[in-house]
């Protein structure tokens, strides 16, 4: 932990030697011993200052190479307000050093007024001083004509704010909305009743399962399809209305089964007066002509169809088990003789 703690002291010290020192307040920048420069020129672009607009003030500093200047502006400015300042630090190696700065200004009072002295702070290598940059005056102007005052134009002094009134659509919106309120509620409401009043549409009882499959195997037979040579078509066709009718008779799903499935699931149920060889040979059929691609002929699409009308027969209606004969009572009383 110690040897962690070393080297993260490592780590941070050498950024925190190389943080620049705070500058000093104004009241210490006083305190420092005062030092000359070799050379300072003051001057305002442009020469006429007008209120209100910015003008800068550049100041140039001639100094020796091993000094540093740096501007510590102080808080209040007086007639003037700072937009901006900027610093351009001397060429290196060159000897006297210049250093320039560039403060962007605007003055919001009239007449002769001076600029602030500015205080520098100056790195020697004995150590801190300062140097305070003299203020300069200069005039600052207005911006109305020479001839405004005698045309009866005149500054004036900021009007204090006043309450205006706006005009304002909130009312009319407030009511816009309450009527488009109204009107979907009249609209949603007008639906509503009719179509509570609307009449109930006519259901139709489902037909027999045997009417149903007759007449899927009617409309397989006006449609023609052999002739039409669609015979993998027919038998797609006729597969689905025995399939469909075999599920439904005797309950299970027939249609999602394979042929062997379909054979085993209908010898469970046992059906009675079930034409079992006819249906082995009609699935085997199907299944040649559905997915091997085998022909057939339009006297077997015949056969084929025939047997759909026989298995309907044959199975439909559901035989109704016999009731079992009452076995004969051997102490039924004879006839009765008067």
């Amino acid at each position: 932990m110690r040897w962690l703690a070393l080297g993260a002291f490592l780590l941070v010290s050498p950024a925190l030697a190389q943080e620049p020192a705070p500058a000093p307040s104004q009241q210490a920048l006083a305190k420092l011993p005062a030092v000359e420069p070799e050379g300072f020129q003051a001057r305002v672009q442009p020469e006429q200052v007008l209120l209100g607009e910015p003008f800068v003030y550049e100041l140039v500093i001639t100094h020796p190479a091993d000094q540093r200047y740096e501007l510590e502006l102080p808080p209040d400015l007086g007639d003037f307000e700072l937009l901006s300042q900027a610093r351009t630090p001397p060429e290196t190696g060159k000897e006297p050093a210049v250093t320039t700065f560039r403060l962007k200004l605007s003055a919001f009072n009239l007449g002769m007024l001076t600029l602030p002295e500015l205080p520098f702070l100056v790195t020697t290598p004995e150590g801190p001083k300062r140097y305070m940059a003299p203020g300069r005056t200069l005039e600052v102007a207005g911006t109305l004509p020479e001839d405004a005052q005698a045309e009866g134009a005149d500054l004036k002094d900021i009007q204090p704010p006043t309450e205006v009134a706006v005009r304002s659509l909130t009312l009319v919106w407030a009511l816009l909305g309450l009527l488009a309120a109204i009107a979907v509620g009249m609209v949603a409401w007008r639906l509503f009743q009719k179509y509570r009043n609307r009449p109930l549409a006519e259901v139709k009882p489902l037909l027999p399962l045997d009417v149903r499959t007759r007449q899927a195997l009617e409309g397989l037979k006006a449609e023609n399809l052999p002739a039409q040579g669609r015979v993998k078509d027919f038998y797609f066709r006729l597969s689905e209305i025995i399939r469909g009718y075999l599920g439904e008779r005797y309950g299970f799903d027939a249609l999602e089964c394979t042929s062997s499935e379909l054979m085993v699931e209908l010898r469970r149920k046992q059906p009675l007066q079930f034409p079992e060889d006819g249906l082995m040979r009609f699935v085997s059929e199907s299944d040649l002509v559905k997915y091997a691609r085998a022909e057939s002929s339009p006297e077997s699409c015949r056969e084929a169809l025939a047997f759909g009308y026989e298995l309907l027969d044959k199975t439909w209606p559901p035989l109704v088990p016999p009731l079992p004969e009452a076995a004969p009572v051997s102490h039924a009383s004879g006839p009765r003789v008067s």
